[in-house]
């Protein structure tokens, strides 16, 4: 199961994920992210990881396309910190 809450602030639009960033909660995010974007009005949208426990090579995706469309992640677990290094490190080489 993968809930995604919304915190909306001046300078912000938090996406905060929890639990399990698998199929079929992936297209979730995708149409949570796509939402986000259409309102985000100037502000920063950021991923919010700190409470995800799986991410799945489908999760890993999706969060690349996040990234590549201009997404800051907050990462505050071991997992979602290493998942978001070898993120960054494939972009960087792609």
């Amino acid at each position: 199961m993968l809930r995604i809450s919304v915190i909306d602030s001046h300078t912000e639009r938090r996406l905060v994920l929890t639990g399990k960033l698998v199929a079929p909660w992936v297209a979730e995010l995708r149409t949570a992210w796509k939402a986000a974007i259409g309102e985000i009005e100037g502000r920063a949208l950021v991923v919010d990881l700190g409470n995800v426990t799986v991410i799945s090579q489908e999760g890993e995706n999706a969060l690349s396309e996040c990234m590549s469309e201009g997404a800051k992640f907050r990462p505050s677990g071991m997992l979602a910190r290493h998942v978001m290094k070898q993120l960054e490190r494939k972009n960087q080489q792609g």
